[in-house]
């Protein structure tokens, strides 16, 4: 009995001894330096390559470089947990999502070098005060291409999208968002409404609309206003830019309230290299490499150190970098419940429906 009981005892000690050092294994793992690789989940085409080898070589990591096409895309992939992203890069009203459920690590401020270097209205956003959980990446605006082809007195407001002239003649962007967001405006509602009055009232001002929409598409709004195919396109700001690039007929409007937008640098929850995540939020702080990776994604920067390293024609241009008082004026988009997502979709997916 006796040796029974040393016999226990001995197990027992081992048990804790293994399962002690276990969970230092487990905490040193998601903090330590000596971790090599760097996962990164970013949007498609959405950081300047060189950035991505000039960070290699300056951090020793080696870093491992995977895309989404979709907030929801990206969510599904960290929530359920198969791959371990040391970075993600969410939309404003994804970073409440998924800080709300507990997928995203608060940020310890106190390790990020280069924050003061963010624009002061971009920070503390009302999807994530204090940035507890994110710093800016890019941000932009929702707004209007025209081409001057065919349209010689541009809109300016959305209301003006209604207009009999501009039947059969209308591109939008396929997010429910977006397209609600515009209803909403449009009728004098928040973007972010659960008012089910406002909501339904944004509707029924979207299908009348139906008669000027000649499509709801993605990425391929950009190759139809290029190649001159149609006179107005809703999109990003960013999608704007590149599209002018191309197009000299093209130009983009701000209506006077809109959606303003942020992607941002996040860290999961589940993110295995910790040190590694902050030393490459810090190098994208920097402003040269803020300002490299502006010049070829075509985005606005959120870092004005980074902004003032842009050509003048670019940082001057108010339709990609607006005022302060536009900034405010406008509403970034914060998560809806589950009730009123799925409002919001299937009011879309009858408006796609109907049109």
């Amino acid at each position: 009995m006796k040796k029974l009981i040393y016999f226990m005892s001995a197990v027992l000690v081992l048990i804790l001894v293994l399962g002690g050092l276990s969970w230092k294994l487990s905490t040193e793992a998601r903090g330590s330096s000596d971790k090599k690789s760097l996962t990164i989940f970013n949007w498609g085409e959405y950081i300047d390559p060189d950035l991505i080898s000039k960070f290699e070589a300056k951090s020793g990591y080696k870093v491992n470089y995977v895309t989404f096409d979709s907030n929801e895309a990206m969510y599904a992939k960290v929530k359920q947990g198969g791959t371990a992203y040391d970075l993600v890069v969410p939309s404003e009203y994804m970073v409440q999502k998924m800080a709300d459920e507990g997928l995203l690590d608060q940020l310890d401020h106190s390790k990020i070098k280069g924050l003061d270097n963010i624009d002061k209205n971009l920070l503390n956003p009302v999807f994530d005060r204090g940035n507890r959980y994110s710093i800016p990446y890019f941000w932009g605006t929702l707004g209007i291409v025209y081409n001057d082809k065919f349209i010689k007195n541009p809109p300016t407001s959305w209301e003006e999208l209604w207009k009999p002239d501009y039947k059969n003649s209308i591109l939008l962007t396929d997010d429910t968002r977006d397209v609600m967001g515009m209803g909403l405006m449009t009728t004098g509602s928040s973007v972010n409404s659960s008012n089910p009055k406002e909501i339904s009232k944004a509707y029924d001002k979207l299908s009348q609309l139906t008669p000027n929409v000649k499509a709801i598409l993605g990425d391929e709004i950009m190759n139809y206003m290029v190649n001159n195919e149609t006179p107005l396109a809703v999109c990003y700001s960013g999608q704007a830019s590149e599209m002018i690039d191309a197009n000299e007929h093209l130009h983009y409007v701000v209506p006077k309230t809109t959606n303003v937008w942020y992607d941002n640098l996040a860290i999961p929850k589940t993110a295995k290299n910790i040190d590694g995540a902050y030393a490459f939020i810090n190098f994208m702080l920097e402003a040269k490499n803020a300002a490299q990776n502006a010049d070829y994604v075509g985005y606005s920067t959120p870092n004005k150190k980074a902004e003032a390293l842009l050509d003048d024609d670019v940082k001057n241009d108010k339709a990609f970098y607006p005022d302060e008082a536009t900034i405010k004026r406008d509403e970034a988009y914060t998560n809806l419940s589950q009730e009123l997502t799925e409002r919001y979709n299937d009011l879309y997916l009858q408006f796609k429906m109907h049109r």
